[in-house]
């Protein structure tokens, strides 16, 4: 087995330059520069039909781009076949045979190769993936997350310079999936392998990956680490495909020293200037955004002991789903329809029941800007269009 530092050494980059995929008149991937670091964890993550497993499989071969280049490290692959690019792929079907026992099947790829010896190869493997109890038995005695974890051993042991991913959890149970994000994350960690992961699960692309791109309609919406993705989101559509996200049409009162304020109806909201997407200008829209957990909730018989400096929204609850960890509220306000909130279940306060008036309030740090003009394009119902 490859130590990791010898494989991170080893490893390559992918680069797309200019790629793009069109099948006549409809375009799947519209021209797209990407880079995927060295030896990260990369996710590809969007609904159906947004371009993301078409960009996967032009990098694994699959498909001719219609434009572009595909780079391995500093190997230009894009005319060569999927058998000579140094790339694995594990699909969602994960494709074992099933006359073979696992020891077999994770040894196939280098018997294929004239490799004579592959014991320790095979039980390195399978160590790996914590399988080493399991070598003799078929796949049909096994999980479901143990055939996928047999199918990542079989594409590894080839040393691969990048292991692509094609929604390889999705026929999992939600345990069992979650379960398998740790796993393939520690997987990836151990060999240092370049992964490069479509998903259209949200929580699984944020689990597991370093850097996550965003794809809407054949392109990139935003690129970054998970954390930034959510916290700082520069779309309506990233704001709400990755997570829930408060989206309020507001009016710029004034911008500068380093933050806007902005009026919704009867509130007035604070928004730091680095955490706008747009160029706030006083008199224009800006969509205020809020992420539900960041706000608090409080009866207004309260409303004298929010500390000052807050931002704040009336409201009326209009309904509330207890779910274990937390309840979600939904407050009919009248800055927005339906504002979601997501109160932790510590010490839960019988007042807040539907019907009940509130206050809700956050920090404004944790507020973000979005230009306005998006919501229409992005089909986010605000105020106005609402009403």
């Amino acid at each position: 087995m490859t130590d990791s530092k010898t494989s991170k050494a080893e490893g390559g980059d992918v680069r797309l330059s200019g790629i793009s995929k069109t099948y006549g008149s409809f375009t799947a991937v519209h021209p797209l520069d990407l880079t995927v670091p060295q030896g990260s964890f990369f996710a590809l993550l969007g609904a159906s039909g947004c371009g993301k497993t078409t960009t996967l499989r032009m990098i694994a071969g699959l498909e001719d781009p219609t434009t572009g280049t595909v780079f391995l490290g500093d190997q230009d692959v894009t005319a060569l076949p999927p058998h000579k690019r140094p790339v694995n792929t594990v699909f969602q079907s994960y494709a074992l045979f099933p006359h073979l026992n696992i020891y077999e099947n994770v040894a196939f790829g280098l018997r294929r190769r004239g490799v004579k010896s592959v014991k320790k190869q095979v039980d390195d493997m399978l160590g790996l993936v914590q399988l080493g109890d399991f070598a003799h038995r078929k796949p049909h005695q096994l999980s479901g997350g143990q055939q996928q974890r047999v199918a990542v051993a079989r594409a590894l042991i080839n040393h691969p310079k990048v292991l692509l991913l094609d929604e390889p959890l999705g026929a999992l149970d939600l345990k069992l999936r979650r379960q398998m994000q740790l796993e393939l994350k520690r997987i990836q960690t151990e060999v240092g392998i370049t992964f490069v992961h479509v998903t259209h699960d949200q929580e699984e692309a944020m689990t597991m990956a370093d850097t996550v791109a965003v794809m809407n309609g054949g392109r990139v919406e935003q690129l970054g680490a998970p954390a930034e993705l959510y916290e700082h989101p520069q779309t309506t559509f990233v704001a709400n495909f990755l997570g829930t996200s408060n989206l309020i049409e507001a009016e710029v009162v004034e911008a500068g020293d380093g933050k806007v304020l902005v009026t919704a109806a009867d509130a007035k909201l604070r928004v730091p200037t680095a955490r706008c997407a747009t160029q706030p200008r006083s008199g224009g829209k800006l969509l205020v955004g809020v992420r539900p957990e960041k706000i608090s909730l409080a009866h207004a018989d309260d409303a004298g002991e929010i500390a000052d400096g807050r931002n704040r929204i009336t409201g009326k609850i209009a309904d509330s789903s207890f779910i274990g960890v937390s309840t979600q509220f939904v407050i009919d306000s009248p800055v927005c329809p339906e504002l979601e909130v997501y109160v932790q279940n510590i010490e839960r306060d019988s007042r807040l029941v539907p019907g009940a008036e509130v206050v809700l309030h956050w920090n404004p740090e944790h507020t973000f800007g979005l230009d306005a003009a998006q919501a229409i394009d992005a089909g986010v119902e605000t105020v106005e269009e609402s009403a």
